[in-house]
């Protein structure tokens, strides 16, 4: 795989550059781990749902439990972006009893789940193998401490608030974030940041605007984020770092631009998601404990982003 360094220049990057699969529990057990139990899969969904309730997806995905016995015992768990057949294969070899990715494996409606195809391949492997598969994808977004938070966070925002704050929650909740920074910094230099703290991916980061442009107030959308441009506007940031930028909403973005800003930053979509998972795999672990209960909790270190290699000048 190749990457970009931050001058531009092809750079080679290895797949493998994610952490390896990462456990964030503490094995040296004192006597009052001794007491926690194995919780079952039903009693997992309800520490999800604790952490990244249902009601805040948006109406068009699909979250939740996707295969899975709610009284079958879960004693591993794995994190991923992704639930390719790949991600799947993995978990299952690691003897992972619930994979839980923030893209859906069924987000349309599907007639059949044979293993003729990749995604009833999954399904066939997950069932077979005793793996249950949930998705948080847009409830994980919204929620607090979800993937906007988390890239606010690596980015070093204050003061932030939802770019579309969610309808049904509270008012820290909801799509997308915006923040200040501490001190301001040139656009190349906040452009530097985001680079170095993204999984090596071939696609690199793009940026928009003048290089030595002043930026203080950030907007954040983990995943493909070009339909909050008017929330972006309104929030007057000074940048907006995304996903996904399509050429027509990110050229309309720029001729509207007032005085050059918002300046773009345009990252791969696996990798500004991915960079949750560590955070959520945390936290997940902290309710489970609190509500008695141990688990061996692992990030999946599978590179999903779909690009392989770039050609620049």
């Amino acid at each position: 795989m190749q990457g970009l360094d931050s001058a531009g220049e092809a750079i080679a990057t290895d797949t493998a550059s994610l952490p390896a699969p990462s456990r964030v529990d503490d094995p040296a057990l004192d006597p009052a781990e001794a007491a926690l139990s194995t919780p079952t899969l039903g009693q997992v969904l309800i520490a999800v749902e604790e952490l990244w309730p249902a009601s805040l997806a948006e109406d068009w995905d699909s979250v939740g439990p996707v295969v899975g016995r709610p009284q079958r015992e879960v004693k591993r768990i794995m994190f991923a972006v992704d639930p390719t057949l790949e991600v799947v294969a993995d978990a299952v070899a690691r003897g992972t009893d619930l994979l839980i990715t923030h893209h859906p494996l069924l987000l349309r409606p599907v007639n059949s789940v044979a293993a003729t195809g990749f995604k009833g391949e999954a399904i066939h492997l997950l069932i077979e193998s005793g793996c249950a598969l949930v998705t948080a994808h847009t409830n994980a977004d919204s929620a607090i401490g979800g993937v906007s938070d988390v890239l606010a966070d690596i980015f070093g925002l204050t003061d932030t608030q939802p770019l579309a704050p969610s309808k049904d929650g509270l008012p820290e909740e909801g799509i997308g974030r915006v923040g200040m920074l501490p001190e301001p910094l040139q656009l190349h230099e906040f452009a530097s940041r985001v680079f170095s703290a993204m999984p090596a991916v071939a696609g690199g980061v793009r940026v928009a605007g003048e290089r030595a442009g002043i930026v203080r107030k950030v907007a954040v959308c983990g995943g493909a984020g070009d339909s909050l441009f008017d929330a972006v506007r309104a929030s007057e940031a000074d940048v907006y770092v995304t996903a996904d930028l399509r050429h027509h909403p990110a050229s309309e973005a720029r001729e509207a631009a007032l005085n050059g800003k918002p300046y773009l930053i345009d990252v791969s979509h696996f990798a500004s998601e991915w960079l949750w998972l560590p955070t959520a795999a945390d936290a997940l672990k902290n309710v489970l404990h609190d509500l008695g209960h141990d688990v061996e909790i692992a990030v999946s270190a599978i590179n999903t982003d779909p690009w392989d290699f770039i050609l620049t000048p």
